[in-house]
């Protein structure tokens, strides 16, 4: 097992280290214009990407920063109202042709909003159509066919979690403003006395 381990710690970090910081500095500053503009953060993803899109909205609204998700599929049946003027939407797909992908972006560009791809492939028609797009290298997903969303699901968690505390520190979030928006649990007991 401690072989399996750090094969895949191996794995994941040379992924992580693989990521263009430029790029990743971008989409940071991206995001707190938007934010600082009064404008919110949505996420869009399908499948296992939901849980993690999930997570970092859960995140960014502990925080107090304006944040959505949008599943991919329900964008169009409604949900694209979401998107407003000037608002920030990052499209996770691995692929970048995943086909419900590819149709929400063509129906972004009519909402005058900024638009991120976070992805796992240099060449795809995603990539080819929005030029702000973060790539991860991933060696493996580390199933026993290469095939199962896993090491690339929880590639894309440490990013956006990355980016939920980047914010933190663009917005100058305060530890007081953080315990006003989490009163219960252990955190809640943790920050009484802060």
């Amino acid at each position: 097992m401690k072989e399996d381990m750090k094969n895949l710690i191996r794995v994941l970090n040379d992924s992580l280290m693989s990521i263009d910081e430029t790029v990743f500095e971008e989409l940071v500053e991206d995001s707190a214009g938007v934010l600082h503009n009064g404008s919110k953060i949505i996420v869009s993803g399908l499948g296992k990407n939901v849980p993690v899109c999930e997570k970092f909205v859960g995140t960014m609204n502990s925080l107090g920063l304006e944040a959505y998700y949008m599943n991919t599929n329900n964008a169009v049946h409604g949900d694209i109202g979401l998107v407003q003027k000037g608002d920030l939407v990052i499209i996770l797909t691995k692929s970048g042709e995943t086909v419900e992908s590819v149709y929400l972006n063509s129906l972004l560009k009519n909402r005058e909003c900024i638009v991120w791809l976070l992805t796992f492939e240099k060449e795809s028609t995603l990539t080819r159509e929005i030029p702000k797009s973060l790539v991860i290298s991933l060696e493996h997903e580390g199933d026993a066919w290469n095939i199962v969303p896993n090491n690339s699901t929880t590639l894309n968690l440490i990013v956006l979690q990355r980016l939920a505390m980047r914010l933190c520190q663009e917005m100058n979030i305060s530890l007081e403003q953080f315990k006003k928006n989490h009163p219960g649990g252990h955190i809640g007991e943790v920050l009484k006395n802060v």
